[in-house]
């Protein structure tokens, strides 16, 4: 599971993110949560949402094993 999390959200506060994160750590669940500072429920900054669309990229490329065609950052999963 991916979570991509805006710092400002009041739909979704991070501490409910946090609180899955939790969870997907105690069961042992690949994961990646990714905390965008200053972001609300929908990402607006450009650089995020870049960075938001090459994370969710790195990610899949990595769960399910094919090369990405670009060359991006690589997304931390734990």
């Amino acid at each position: 599971m991916i979570i991509l999390q805006g710092s400002e959200d009041a739909v979704v506060p991070p501490n409910q993110s946090e609180l899955i994160v939790q969870a997907l750590k105690t069961k042992g669940i690949r994961h990646s949560y990714l905390l965008f500072e200053g972001e609300g429920h929908g990402f607006r900054k450009s650089e995020n949402i870049v960075k938001a669309l090459e994370s969710e990229y790195s990610f899949f490329s990595q769960i399910f094993g094919f090369e990405p065609f670009d060359d991006i950052e690589s997304t931390l999963i734990v």
